[in-house]
């Protein structure tokens, strides 16, 4: 996976409008931003500015204005930022995220039943994999 610069919550909300509907000018932006947020647009701009830098967004010129769009998906974002928090506060371990997540919050016997099907296909298609296995307290004495 390719590395993504980290987005801050307020890109987030930009890259957000980008994904449901691009391209779009930085007006359109700023207008479909105003009602939640009440940003100055400048500071929209701003936000666009470093998104550009960062590789997540891109524009094309057409005369004097920008269009601009996505260069990441959201799956891609969502999926870096996933792996960023589970290395930090988990230390890496999918398992101890996910039993902290669990534990910690209620679930629908819908979501129940779709965890179990996610976990009984994980298990079928897992081989021993002996050391590289990691608990799910990762921070565990062994």
């Amino acid at each position: 996976m390719k590395e993504i610069t980290k987005i801050s919550d307020a890109e987030w909300l930009v890259c957000q409008v980008l994904w449901r509907d691009s391209p779009l000018t930085a007006g359109e932006i700023i207008s479909r931003l105003d009602e939640s947020t009440g940003w100055n647009p400048s500071t929209v701009k701003t936000l666009l500015t470093r998104l550009v830098k960062k590789g997540v967004l891109s524009y094309r010129n057409i005369g004097r204005v920008y269009n601009y769009f996505p260069k990441l998906s959201e799956e891609e974002c969502v999926e870096a930022h996933t792996r960023s928090f589970i290395d930090r506060v988990f230390n890496g371990a999918v398992g101890a995220m996910a039993a902290a997540f669990i534990k910690n919050h209620h679930l629908t016997n819908e979501e129940i039943a779709e965890l179990k099907a996610i976990l009984a296909q994980k298990d079928s298609d897992a081989q021993p994999s002996g050391s590289q296995t990691r608990a799910l307290n990762p921070r565990a004495k062994t």
